[in-house]
């Protein structure tokens, strides 16, 4: 039988589906879709509901991702994951994450239609939570999955001050039983994650995909500046221990230190301030600063940088400050045989091989503790993501689906 993907049309009806899964949210007048919600829980339904269409074994696991399992030609086998992650940020576009998804469910179909099976099974995942949109830890899902997940986390509030432990209960989950969901990589041959680009230069170089070098490095701090809180009338501007003057100041070194490491960027995306009011100097400024580079010694620099000069800031200011780290995750290299594999796939679709490198997180990067990992980038309209107007032209999210098909089929006579 031909290794090559039935010439099925699947991008509109991946895009059927992407509406189907964007009309599950929280807002009615946009997509949130966030960790430990019914939200979740009805997104995880209806995947269920498509991956035991297309001839698989289905559920949820202890944590609340969406795992389906299509045998291979002997039960048992290792398995080839293919996945993504079906939450979302707040005010979200639609195609971030389900894209992967709901692809990777239709090469199963096509598969299962065929009457197919592989050397090795094929299961596809839906993370719960990569985002870390609601409790601020991210990759939640796949780092339960790898055994990675630090319970540390479960006390953690969202803004209503619910605690994740709490909300996990309140949908059905034990928080307890999360260790259940965690994998060993004798299991797993590879594991595959088809992603929109969320940058321009596939749409620069007029190609619709692209094949993933490498995921950058990340850390993320929390860092809050106390000064003291005065009357905005009287409190003379020589003296004043303005902790929001100091956050402005730090948000411009982190900029410039960024800048000065090549490859790298810096971040600032969320800043509070108390008390908040139109006539007080603000006496505590609490924010976010997020530091990346193509490289672990790069990032770790950076990081270094920025936290020397939070420190001298505030003591040339009069302010105290406390950073701490909340996230971090080493570059995550993609494997060279899965590289040649996902060239080659775009190559037969007739396309130009590009190799670009990933400046945002994906699952991949826990994943890679489980089994060697494969990333293919899709087109995204403008490079928007993370945004209402994130779009995928039927045309790209064909192709997507055609690259990942003809992968699926190689990969096990594909050798490391």
């Amino acid at each position: 039988m031909s290794n090559d993907p039935s010439p099925l049309m699947l991008g509109a009806a991946i895009r059927q589906r992407i509406d189907q899964l964007a009309a599950i949210s929280a807002q009615p007048d946009g997509l949130t879709r966030m960790f430990a919600t019914p939200e979740q829980r009805r997104a995880a339904a209806l995947v269920t509901d498509w991956m035991r269409q297309a001839g698989m074994t289905a559920g949820e696991d202890a944590i609340g991702n969406v795992v389906g399992r299509y045998e291979g030609a002997r039960p048992g086998a290792k398995a080839v994951l293919l996945g993504s992650h079906l939450d979302s940020v707040r005010d979200a576009g639609r195609w971030d994450g389900p894209l992967g998804v709901v692809t990777a469910i239709a090469c199963v179909d096509a598969l299962h239609r065929a009457g197919r099976r592989l050397p090795v099974a094929v299961e596809v995942v839906g993370f719960c939570d990569e985002e870390g949109t609601r409790f601020g830890a991210a990759m939640l899902g796949s780092r339960a999955l790898a055994g990675q997940f630090d319970t540390a986390v479960l006390d953690r509030t969202d803004d209503a001050g619910v605690s994740m432990a709490q909300a996990m209960r309140e949908i059905g989950f034990d928080p307890a039983r999360i260790g259940a969901a965690a994998r060993h990589p004798e299991e797993f041959a590879a594991y595959l994650e088809l992603h929109i680009e969320q940058g321009p230069v596939l749409e620069r170089e007029h190609l619709p995909v692209g094949c993933v070098a490498a995921i950058a490095s990340q850390s993320r701090l929390s860092v809050t500046l106390t000064g003291l809180a005065g009357h905005a009338g009287t409190v003379p501007m020589p003296g004043r221990r303005d902790a929001l003057a100091g956050a402005a100041e730090v948000v411009l070194a982190v900029e410039a230190a960024a800048l000065a490491e090549a490859g790298a960027v810096g971040t600032v995306g969320r800043l509070e301030v108390h008390p908040g009011a139109i006539n007080v100097v603000p006496g505590r400024a609490t924010f976010s600063v997020d530091l990346r580079a193509p490289q672990d010694a790069p990032r770790a620099r950076l990081v270094g940088r920025v936290r020397e000069v939070i420190a001298e800031i505030a003591a040339r200011r009069g302010l105290t400050a406390e950073v701490a780290l909340t996230h971090e995750e080493p570059a995550a290299p993609c494997a060279p045989h899965l590289r040649r594999l996902i060239g080659e796939a775009i190559a037969q679709e007739g396309h130009r091989v590009l190799e670009l490198p990933s400046g945002a997180g994906h699952d991949a990067m826990v994943m890679a503790a489980l089994a060697p990992i494969g990333m293919v980038f899709v087109r995204c309209g403008a490079g928007l993501s993370h945004n209402p107007d994130e779009h995928v032209d039927d045309a790209d999210a064909e192709v997507g689906a055609r690259v990942l098909h003809r992968i699926l089929s190689r990969l096990p006579d594909a050798a490391p």
